[in-house]
């Protein structure tokens, strides 16, 4: 009795042990959780774009969430190998019959028969494997690739807008310093202009309407401040740091832009097998050519196996030991009906593989039709921004020498403006052309997973 006592005392100890152990494990995710929610974010962060781009990666949420979904993943696949490993289970009953007894009838003759209570220990182990089983494994391999793709398509994709967003911040304030130069030459010729009125060499018209182009140049700084603004919060956005942060980009527009990189990427072959989409299309027509095979397996068999020991103790006299201590048992289960329903599971699977080589075929031809296009959006782009570099320079040396003409009266207030116009028109598109370029070779780089 006291030894069976003990037994029920130890496993009441380690199911106790092994709740508490899941209860401290709850406790440190919860606490890892809200350590995570509650991170330090320093108040100024100063990035280069490729810093900004691994600060991205290692504090974006999503991203995270990509890379749990691959350990996801591979925990689902070990229940599957798991659930065709063996398996064991204990159990222990106590049975109190309150002092009950039976009475055997034999030939008029009733004999009692005593019901002592009974302590029962059982242990089971069992393990069973099939074709299904195996090939779920396998399906599980296919999940996981799936999942480590899309965490990388995740990865590309946040280093890509990270790219884009990092850029056009710099190309804004590319924009507003072009401005703050071109309202201090207006705002200097203003002053000429203003002192040659007073000494009467100059209407005061023309003082005016330089002036009015003092405050539309103003005006445009303004909007310029406001889309900075705007462009800075979005990169704030992908980096997860809170809108209060103060961000430095320590990179200059110039410096990213690489003509050479641009050669290069124009001069490759497109192997669509590198293709992060393409991949992940594959992978789901690999998957759904494996469901195919694992709806034929239920027409397989399963072999399973089996052992049981039993161990009673009978706490008073009498008592009929009618349970083996030990028992194997080994059985082969084989489907042989269901009506049409395994005949049907495997027609499913079949057209849903069809579909997927559809898709995948389609495609293919998709990609090939989008690489094209966006090595011609790369190609047009390089040639726009080599023409903008041009004009821009162009129309500084106009601007420069209407303002010398004017300063001696040799050019009019109206040949001043539309050198002052040309010159602004052509610095913002200048400008926008590089950012044009720089997108375009980041979409070609993305595409080709480079």
């Amino acid at each position: 009795m006291k030894r069976y006592m003990r037994k029920i005392l130890f496993l009441m100890m380690a199911l106790v042990m092994s709740v508490t152990m899941m209860a401290e494990d709850h406790v440190m995710a919860a606490t890892h959780g809200s350590r995570d929610i509650q991170r330090d974010v320093p108040d100024s962060l100063s990035l280069s774009l490729k810093e900004a781009q691994e600060y991205a990666i290692q504090q974006n949420r999503t991203l995270k969430n990509a890379s749990l979904a691959v350990q996801e993943a591979y925990a689902k696949r070990w229940q599957t190998i798991a659930a065709m490993l063996p398996q064991a289970d204990g159990n222990y009953t106590y049975s109190n019959y309150c002092g009950y007894s039976a009475t055997l009838n034999m030939a008029g003759t009733e004999i009692p028969i005593s019901m002592p209570n009974v302590g029962a220990l059982g242990v089971t182990a069992s393990m069973g494997i099939n074709g299904a089983g195996i090939v779920g494994a396998l399906l599980n391999n296919i999940a996981i690739d799936m999942k480590k793709i899309a965490l990388q398509q995740s990865e590309s994709e946040l280093r890509s807008s990270v790219m884009s967003s990092y850029v056009s911040v710099l190309a804004l304030q590319s924009i507003s310093n072009l401005l703050d130069s071109s309202l201090m030459n207006i705002q200097n010729l203003e002053q000429i202009t203003q002192n040659s009125v007073y000494a009467g060499a100059a209407e005061q018209t023309t003082a005016d309407q330089i002036r009015v182009r003092v405050n539309t140049l103003k005006n445009s700084i303004n909007t310029q401040k406001r889309n900075i603004e705007l462009a800075t919060n979005s990169l704030k956005v992908l980096l997860d740091v809170p809108v209060e942060t103060k961000l430095f980009l320590t990179e200059e527009i110039d410096a990213i832009l690489s003509p050479e990189r641009v050669l290069t990427l124009l001069s490759e072959d497109f192997d669509i097998h590198n293709n992060l989409t393409y991949q992940q299309v594959a992978k789901s027509t690999e998957l759904a050519k494996r469901n195919v095979h694992l709806a034929g397996w239920a027409y397989g068999p399963t072999l399973s196996v089996a052992y049981n020991y039993a161990n009673q103790r009978y706490y008073g006299e009498g008592g009929m030991r009618m349970t083996p201590p030990n028992t194997v048992q080994l059985r082969v289960t084989m489907p042989l009906w269901s009506s049409g329903k395994r005949a049907a599971g495997v027609v499913e699977k079949k057209i849903a593989y069809e579909e997927a080589k559809n898709t995948l075929s389609e495609t293919t031809d998709n990609l090939a039709i989008q690489y094209r296009q966006l090595r011609f959006n790369l190609t047009n782009a390089y040639e726009t921004y080599l023409n903008e570099k041009e004009n821009i320079e162009v129309t500084q040396r106009v601007f420069n020498s209407a303002t010398e003409k004017f300063k001696w009266g040799a050019a009019s207030n109206l040949e001043l403006t539309n050198a002052s116009n040309d010159l602004i028109n052509a610095q913002s598109t200048y400008v926008q052309a590089m950012l044009t370029l720089i997108n375009a070779q980041s979409d070609l780089e993305e595409f080709l997973n480079k």
